[in-house]
């Protein structure tokens, strides 16, 4: 791979993704796009490139961009943004959301669902306390790949052992050989779809709650500003916004205020503006802890 390429490659992937690599990450662009280069019969990276800045090469785009796209996640993944959720979040939806009984939940780079089905059955477990409630959980990501494999919920061995309790996976999958499949009640609970956080992303309406976690990360000043400010416009006024462990919203922007003792969770620091209607999605109900 030549500079050229290389220097081409970190812009293409910053503006399709929001991705910033460095100077030495040569590597890391090989090892992930030789298996495209060879399976589509190419010749080199070089060829990739040339490939890329010819017309009709979306196709070939949406894959380079899905391949450079971290998609690390496992159930319960670091344990502290879930016990904000039953300990500070949810408390403090049922007491506010207490007359319409309906919260929207929203999880920025879903990847292959782990994060999202893990506040499902946080929500399930309550059973006779959120009752009668409706909640909405979407899940975005950038690929449509690994989303595919979130909707279909089937997990490996290795990936139902990092972070899942035991009592959850016999309680809410089924194994079938060393495959295990998330229950029907608990998939029917999230409801998916591809999204860009580069993007407008307004349409999805209003959310009382927003993780966003380990995405900012590798993104530059300017894009982290924009897209927490643009998060703040649709998180409800007494909202909560979660993010990665290395993540914070201190020198980036007064939108959000961090929440004493509580790492990584925030709150809206001021008004915002009020969001486009809530999109479509699916809603689950609970009553007496079954969905209806």
């Amino acid at each position: 791979m030549t500079p050229l390429d290389y220097d081409f490659l970190r812009g293409f992937l910053k503006s399709r993704s929001g991705l910033v690599l460095s100077n030495d990450k040569q590597y890391l662009i090989e090892s992930r796009l030789m298996p495209i280069v060879r399976k589509h019969g190419m010749t080199g990276i070089g060829d990739l490139v040339q490939k890329l800045k010819a017309p009709g090469a979306e196709s070939l785009a949406a894959k380079v961009t899905e391949a450079m796209t971290t998609n690390e996640s496992f159930f319960f993944r670091d344990k502290t943004p879930f016990d904000h959720f039953k300990e500070v979040m949810l408390p403090a939806m049922l007491k506010a959301r207490a007359a319409k009984r309906h919260v929207r939940i929203w999880c920025a780079a879903a990847s292959t669902g782990q994060e999202p089905y893990s506040l499902a059955m946080i929500l399930k477990e309550m059973g006779a306390q959120v009752a009668g409630w409706r909640f909405e959980i979407i899940g975005t990501d950038l690929s449509g790949e690994v989303l595919e494999r979130a909707k279909a919920g089937v997990y490996s061995q290795f990936e139902v052992q990092r972070g899942l309790p035991i009592q959850m996976l016999l309680k809410y999958f089924v194994q079938n050989g060393d495959q295990w499949t998330i229950s029907p009640e608990i998939r029917s609970m999230v409801h998916y779809r591809t999204l860009n956080l580069l993007n407008d992303f307004s349409a999805l309406g209003q959310f009382d709650i927003v993780y966003c976690r380990n995405v900012l990360i590798y993104f530059d000043q300017p894009t982290k500003i924009d897209v927490l400010n643009r998060t703040a416009r649709i998180t409800a006024p007494d909202g909560y916004l979660l993010l990665g462990a290395a993540e914070t919203v201190v020198g980036l922007t007064d939108s959000f205020k961090p929440i004493a003792d509580r790492r990584g969770l925030y709150a809206p620091a001021v008004k915002a503006p009020a969001a486009a209607p809530a999109a479509a999605g699916k809603v689950f109900a609970v009553a007496g802890g079954r969905p209806v």
